[in-house]
């Protein structure tokens, strides 16, 4: 047997595993030096939206290439610091909103001073648990998801709570580090549970299609946009 259909099975295998009711997380402890007491916001920030970082750097580009029209709502899975915010909320405008989600408290009411400071008035701060994003059924039109989806510890359960979130024809845009053995650096290699194509496999067994792939922007991380099914 070739090494490609190898590949496949194991990743079938994989999903296989995923889609079943996770019982255990998929990779215990990757947020645990989020989850700690001595985490400290403000080396968070300096880490996350320091020159240099590609994430950082094209934040407007990113933005500007997903196509968001004014007024529609979208979730910021994993705001963390908060990077994208004032980009987001400026592309719904005032009459969308952003739902800036972490499992972080710490995170959320750094968000929370921004927007009493910046006077955001379409920008609401949501803690959600490692199994679900804690929003709404029929809520959303669109989730951003940029280097945050190998957190996840339950993706099938965070995706069907998403899948449940999102409105009919709502997008899923996922960025994320491209994981490739004898290319990628050995702490991507070591931080990442699984490249692209598993992600995506992930992705699209609970009920979304892949719509686009951006490639001429990022070099280090992908970038895909998925369109809820039926």
């Amino acid at each position: 047997m070739s090494l490609y259909p190898m590949v496949r099975l194991s990743i079938l295998a994989l999903i296989a595993t995923v889609a079943v009711a996770q019982e255990s997380s998929v990779n215990p402890g990757i947020n645990a030096s989020y989850l700690s007491e001595d985490m400290i916001v403000a080396d968070w920030v300096e880490r996350l939206e320091r020159e240099g970082r590609e994430v950082a750097d094209n934040r407007d580009e990113i933005v500007a290439q997903i196509g968001i029209e004014p007024g529609i709502d979208i979730a910021d899975i994993g705001t963390g610091t908060g990077l994208f915010l004032p980009t987001l909320t400026a592309a719904v405008g005032p009459k969308g909103k952003v739902f800036a989600v972490d499992i972080i408290e710490k995170f959320l009411a750094h968000v929370d001073t921004h927007i009493e400071r910046r006077g955001w008035k379409n920008v609401e701060t949501v803690l959600c648990t490692e199994r679900s994003t804690e929003l709404a059924p029929n809520s959303i039109d669109l989730a951003f998801i940029c280097n945050v989806y190998h957190h996840f510890e339950y993706p099938n359960d965070t995706l069907a709570s998403l899948h449940q979130a999102l409105r009919p024809g709502g997008r899923i845009v996922l960025i994320d580090f491209k994981r490739i053995p004898g290319t990628s650096a050995d702490w991507i290699l070591n931080h990442m549970r699984a490249g692209q194509e598993v992600f995506e496999a992930e992705i699209t067994a609970v009920g979304f299609a892949k719509t686009r792939e951006i490639t001429d922007l990022l070099s280090d991380n992908y970038f895909v946009i998925f369109k809820k099914t039926p």
